[in-house]
């Protein structure tokens, strides 16, 4: 249910961008939805499950549903304070001038939202994106390290670890690379939102 959204959100952005248009924008949602309700079944559709409605040919992938769950949860737990940062910006953005010219122009309320001041918001957004890229990857790797996250086939630095962990006492260096991979990437992770905080501050 909640993989609806971006088709809804898709086709608000692009409605209200093109209403003036209609003949444009009925081609342009034409194509985004039927992409988007293509992939958006190939989700849904689980193959040897009461869900595999689709033909196998039309059937793009099939996600674990264990992968599902851990990304629903982390979601959930990380929307509130995303909410939160997304309304301060609003609350901001909203006073400034091109806001005040979009709605002398006749702009619809939605048009302003998507296309004025979403844009303009979309720099501490990006870079709170990337900071919670490294705060879910070690979530996950945590979760995997005590056994909680995804299936034991599915491949999880956090499992793999400790999986190493027990082989400690003959060798040293099985727990070494996915420790080391899940560091790089946090790592780099915090350094690339820190070079994107300084570029929105120079803006």
């Amino acid at each position: 249910f909640l993989f609806v959204f971006p088709l809804v959100f898709a086709t608000v952005l692009l409605n209200s961008r093109y209403y003036t248009q209609p003949a444009k924008r009925t081609t342009i949602l034409a194509v985004v939805l039927v992409v988007m309700g293509w992939l958006y079944l190939s989700l849904i559709s689980q193959g040897g499950t009461a869900l595999n409605f689709m033909p196998r040919g039309l059937d793009g992938f099939d996600i674990n549903p264990g992968i599902l769950v851990v990304f629903v949860s982390v979601v959930f737990v990380n929307a509130p304070t995303v909410f939160r940062i997304v309304r301060g910006l609003t609350m901001d953005i909203k006073t400034r001038d091109y806001v005040a010219a979009a709605q002398t122009r006749g702009e619809g309320p939605w048009y302003i939202m998507l296309w004025e001041i979403l844009p303009n918001a979309r720099g501490p957004l990006i870079v709170d994106f990337c900071l919670r890229i490294g705060y879910t990857t070690i979530l996950l790797g945590t979760l995997g390290f005590f056994g909680l996250g995804l299936p034991p086939e599915s491949p999880d630095w956090g499992s793999t670890i400790n999986e190493g962990r027990k082989l400690l006492l003959v060798f040293v260096h099985p727990p070494l690379p996915p420790a080391i991979a899940l560091l790089s990437l946090v790592l780099g992770l915090n350094l690339l939102a820190d070079g994107l905080r300084e570029e929105s501050l120079r803006d």
